[in-house]
């Protein structure tokens, strides 16, 4: 990858009257944004459906997408909804609403669905039927699956029961669940190409693992560590790390790996084929898990009696390589990382990551995530969707929960002034300001870093279900000053094409 830099928002964070970003106008200013900052790449996170909690990490689908991110003006100006769909609708900014959005998103939907159906799009029937055809090989299990789900009431597939005849039972609730697959797709298409037309590649998000009430599970049961009632025998998570003593429980069903060799890791390429049908770039979580899994015991409630279980990443991505062909990959590399997972890493020839907010722990210059000590072959970031803001990191202070004592955040904060070079005022544009200047080829930065807003903004807090994925930045931030700002400290640091 040549040198760049971009910046990091989940679409959901976009301003929007629907109480959830989307796929609309506010994403195409979005764009131009990135475009007159200088700015070469857009991170997002998994696009998937999200399920319990509304992670992004946590979807019905490996292959399916976010409905809730299908915007109602793109809709309304193709004819599927009226203005007086939209009249009526309550206007609703400021942090996401899941409960306001999925119920307005559903109503909408199927107020699209119906105008599909009772009036002649043919050109849209066309698209559609061909998108169906296409997409066949996941979208007709993964529709199946949504029905039926809807059905008994959003209750996890282990505790169904009607399922038989479902296909003939559920047919127009099936169509429907197709029908919104192929609006997402084309809204998602259609913004790539804007993005990619004005220089800016898309870097998106490729969980390892995938969430048990899911299409993937419930249809590729024999690939999964299950018992015979379909529960998860072992399940991911991380041991206790920098974000919580108890380790990370996340819940998710392992991989039956032999099942999978044995299959020749179809279903894999499969959904690699599919995510960079959507993105330029790919960013692969939890990278060591493809040398070694944590798993937990099914029905404990924390993460630390795991252990570490060999995983055939070699074969895997040797096989989706030969399958197709030589692929921009970013490894997450961060946490536990062990002799073997440096190996696979370089072996494959993937970039790592350095994150500065780490950088100051310890006071220790050795440290990795310190910009002295990286090489080209990385992707520098200020901070994740994992950590806190930088000026929320800063500002911090110790309190219940907190993993650092007030004499470990003043070291760290007086060390990270020190090496910055800095007053702390504007700390945010200090940390931009060393990782863009920094020898790693990819430079990003979460877009509250850029705006240097305080820990409200926090985007994740791992090993919690409190707040989280709930962040939107409001309308008209996004300011001539703060881009020109940008761009000028990626043409001094080499980050595009001066001109």
């Amino acid at each position: 990858m040549p040198r760049s830099s971009g910046i990091l928002l989940h679409p959901t964070s976009l301003p929007s009257p629907f109480g959830i970003g989307d796929l609309g106008p506010e994403a195409y200013k979005f764009i131009d944004f990135l475009a007159a900052a200088g700015q070469g790449l857009w991170q997002v996170l998994p696009l998937g459906p999200t399920g319990y909690g509304d992670s992004p990490y946590a979807s019905y689908s490996a292959f399916a997408g976010n409905t809730l991110l299908i915007s109602p003006e793109l809709l309304l100006q193709e004819g599927l909804l009226d203005d007086s769909d939209l009249d009526e609708t309550e206007r609703r900014f400021g942090p996401i609403d899941y409960a306001f959005a999925h119920k307005l998103k559903t109503h909408l939907l199927r107020r699209a669905y119906e105008g599909f159906r009772n009036t002649d799009f043919k050109n849209l029937r066309f698209e559609f039927q061909a998108f169906t055809r296409q997409q066949a090989h996941w979208l007709d299990d993964y529709a199946l699956f949504r029905a039926l789900k809807d059905e008994h009431g959003g209750a996890a597939w282990t505790e169904w029961e009607a399922v038989a005849n479902a296909r003939e039972r559920l047919a127009p609730q099936i169509e429907a669940q197709k029908f919104y697959q192929f609006l997402f797709f084309r809204q998602w298409i259609g913004l790539k190409t804007y993005c990619n037309d004005r220089g800016v590649k898309i870097i998106g998000d490729f969980p390892i693992f995938v969430a048990h009430d899911s299409a993937d599970v419930w249809t590729n049961p024999e690939q999964f560590k299950l018992d015979p009632n379909g529960r998860p025998l072992v399940v991911a998570g991380v041991p206790p790390d920098y974000f919580s003593s108890t380790g990370q429980l996340w819940g998710n069903p392992l991989y039956n790996w032999e099942r999978m060799r044995a299959a020749g890791f179809t279903w894999w390429i499969e959904r690699v084929r599919a995510l960079f049908a959507m993105v330029n770039i790919a960013r692969v979580d939890h990278f060591r898990g493809f040398a070694a899994a944590w798993e937990i015991p099914g029905g404990d409630t924390t993460a630390e009696r795991g252990r570490w279980v060999e995983t055939p990443g070699r074969e895997l991505f040797t096989s989706i390589r030969q399958a197709l062909g030589e692929l921009p990959i970013i490894a997450e590399d961060l946490g536990v990382i062990t002799p073997d997972v440096v190996a696979l890493r370089d072996d494959l020839g993937f970039p790592g990551m350095h994150v500065l907010q780490f950088g100051f722990g310890g006071a220790d210059a050795n440290n990795t995530d310190l910009p002295h000590n990286y090489v080209p072959n990385v992707v520098a970031y200020t901070g994740t969707h994992d950590n806190d803001t930088a000026a929320g990191w800063f500002n911090s202070v110790a309190g219940e929960g907190s993993t650092r004592t007030a004499n470990e955040i003043e070291e760290e904060r007086q060390f990270c002034l020190k090496y910055l070079n800095s007053t702390g005022d504007e700390i945010h544009w200090d940390f931009v300001r060393s990782v863009w200047a920094s020898v790693a080829k990819t430079a990003i930065a979460p877009l509250q870093d850029v705006l240097g807003l305080g820990n409200k903004a926090r985007m994740n807090l791992p090993n919690s279900n409190q707040g989280n994925w709930t962040w939107r930045f409001e309308p008209g931030t996004l300011t001539d000053n703060i881009a020109l700002r940008l761009n000028d400290l990626t043409q001094l640091y080499g980050r595009r094409e001066r001109g």
